[in-house]
């Protein structure tokens, strides 16, 4: 198993193009720390989503209701005023700006009017959410989920540690569908095991095995022995990180 000691992007092996953050237990704390990452190593950078986010705090949003058509903010653009985000901190090389249609109800962002390949076309990276889990660390997804662009380069699928060794029916966001893809019941355990069967069964359906996995919130592992046993029943390795947002 490998942990992230350094960069992200090297450790997921992140391309030029649209990266599909998919999976639950932290994924907007991926897509901005992962894209502040890239920035700062001077990548053009675009977040977004293919469903509904909170807009991401400390990163400028163009403000448009309809398309993108503000610049990236660049050091020396207007902020608001006071905001201690990392790009305000001096750290910019690259630029950053997130991109939706802002629902003033929600306070939710939508998928932007704009079609992420043509979005792709004018920066290096797009960083998208592309489906839901409620905050809760582990998922079951539904025959819509996630919705992935086309042409997207990489998909990173995010799995939350802290659900593991704990009951099915508090861990996990559609613990019916979660059940009926390892053959149990909610009341019991959401074991490393079976978390490995339920995303493999997955990848298989939705045809996405280039996927690369990542195992965050390790360090609330009361065993960390988990983490092992995780990656050992899923087949195939595992990225392991304790993002911090």
């Amino acid at each position: 198993m490998e942990t992230v000691s350094g960069s992200l992007a090297s450790a997921l092996k992140i391309e030029p193009g649209i990266t599909a953050i998919i999976g639950s237990g932290g994924k907007s704390t991926l897509l901005k720390m992962l894209g502040l990452e890239l920035m700062r190593a001077g990548g053009r950078v675009l977040l977004c989503t293919t469903t509904h986010m909170f807009p991401v705090a400390g990163v400028p949003w163009d403000g448009s209701s309809r398309r993108l058509d503000a610049a990236p903010w660049k050091p020396g653009a207007l902020h608001a005023p006071g905001c201690t985000c990392e790009a305000c901190s001096g750290l910019v090389r690259g630029s950053i700006c997130q991109a939706g249609v802002l629902d003033p109800q929600t306070g939710k962002l939508s998928s932007p009017a704009e079609a992420l390949d043509q979005l792709a076309q004018r920066f290096d990276y797009v960083l998208a959410e592309a489906d839901g889990s409620k905050r809760l660390p582990l998922k079951a997804h539904a025959p819509w989920e996630p919705v992935i662009p086309p042409g997207t380069a990489n998909i990173v699928w995010l799995v939350g540690a802290s659900g593991l060794g704990k009951p099915i029916s508090e861990a996990v966001h559609r613990p019916k569908l979660f059940c009926e893809r390892c053959d149990c019941e909610p009341t019991d355990v959401a074991t490393p095991e079976r978390v490995a069967q339920v995303l493999n069964a997955e990848m298989q359906a939705l045809k996405l095995s280039t996927a690369r996995i990542m195992l965050n919130q390790v360090d609330t592992l009361s065993d960390p022995a988990m983490a092992g046993r995780f990656e050992a029943a899923l087949g195939r390795p595992v990225v392991a990180n304790s993002l911090r947002g």
